[in-house]
């Protein structure tokens, strides 16, 4: 046995780190990073980077979409006809979409569509048949709809009984808007839960970023419309370029250039309504959205195309579920 014992000591690791911060180069590189001017730190801190970006001076689908593709937009359907054949169908897609959310309540509730063939009528939904007492949203089919002109008067389509009060409103809305082509209002829950506050949405979501500079509330309620006045005030508080109203303990009501960006409005205001409902159920501070921001988000999201594009999946559903059926012609 060898008289010689080689014993290998094993540094423990906090010696080792401290060799490793105090060894020359470390030190060197420590006081290298002092001397570095912190500037670009302190500037950070007291000037943000700016959240929202300049607005781009046009907006389209093609902005939103991305992969060498495009939406595809609203047609441009030159034969009023065959225009007329088409808003039809999309009109009773949208009653079948209200049906399927629940926005249902007897005989009341109505869309509205202005005629391409007579910009002087427009489309409405029948009140109560005369062969039945009444039509379900979600059974109605293009061919269902009543043609009437701005004398109330029936006179195209499915000639039997609209509402009187549907008239009163969508009348004074064609005749004092011709830049509104389709108008929604039901008596959906959330809306009329929200209506007895007689106040706007709060712009505390992307999604009532969409109502931006287009949202106005009509305080005065005079029961049931069946005054060509009440109409005119509607009209009058719904302005210039209103898109979205609410109706002091009544409801809400929507409008567009297609029946398709008056109903995903219709549809995306009755949900805010309910998620405003739960904000204010809560008690807590709201953080509001800013002006700049809303403003930039509403001109991205909130443009026909775009609102008319968001409602085509559910358009689409309905005709699926319907098997074609509610594209059904006279």
């Amino acid at each position: 046995m060898s008289a010689t014992t080689t014993t290998t000591l094993t540094q423990p690791a906090e010696l080792k780190v401290e060799a490793i911060i105090s060894s020359p180069a470390a030190v060197e590189a420590v006081q290298k990073t002092d001397q570095q001017p912190q500037e670009a730190v302190k500037n950070t801190n007291q000037q943000p980077q700016e959240a929202v970006p300049p607005p781009p001076a046009t907006t389209n689908l093609a902005a939103l979409a991305t992969g060498g593709y495009a939406f595809a937009g609203i047609p441009n359907i030159t034969d009023p006809y065959k225009k007329r054949q088409w808003q039809l169908e999309h009109m009773a897609g949208a009653f079948r979409v209200f049906a399927r959310k629940g926005y249902t309540e007897g005989t009341s509730g109505h869309i509205s569509v202005r005629d391409p063939v007579d910009p002087n009528t427009f489309w409405i939904n029948p009140w109560v048949p005369l062969e039945s007492l009444g039509v379900h949203f979600g059974m109605l089919k293009a061919s269902d709809m009543v043609q009437i002109d701005e004398d109330g008067q029936v006179i195209g389509g499915n000639k039997t009984a609209v509402n009187a009060a549907g008239f009163m409103i969508h009348s004074a809305i064609h005749r004092a808007r011709p830049d509104i082509h389709a108008a929604c209002h039901t008596h959906s829950k959330y809306g009329k839960a929200w209506s007895t506050f007689g106040r706007p949405l709060d712009i505390i979501s992307q999604d009532t970023c969409n109502f931006w500079g287009t949202q106005s509330v009509y305080k005065a309620f005079g029961g049931v419309v069946l005054g060509e006045k009440e109409g005119q005030r509607i009209v009058e508080a719904l302005g210039d370029k209103g898109r979205v109203i609410v109706l002091q303990n009544h409801g809400i009501l929507t409008a567009g250039g297609t029946v398709d960006e008056a109903a995903y409005l219709y549809t995306l205001m009755e949900r805010s309504c309910e998620v405003q409902l739960l904000v204010e159920s809560a008690g807590l501070p709201k953080n509001y959205i800013g002006e700049k921001e809303a403003e930039f988000t509403a001109k991205v999201n909130a443009d026909p195309e775009t609102l008319y594009t968001e409602f085509q999946p559910d358009f689409e559903y309905e005709i699926w579920k319907s098997k074609g059926e509610l594209c059904k012609g006279e």
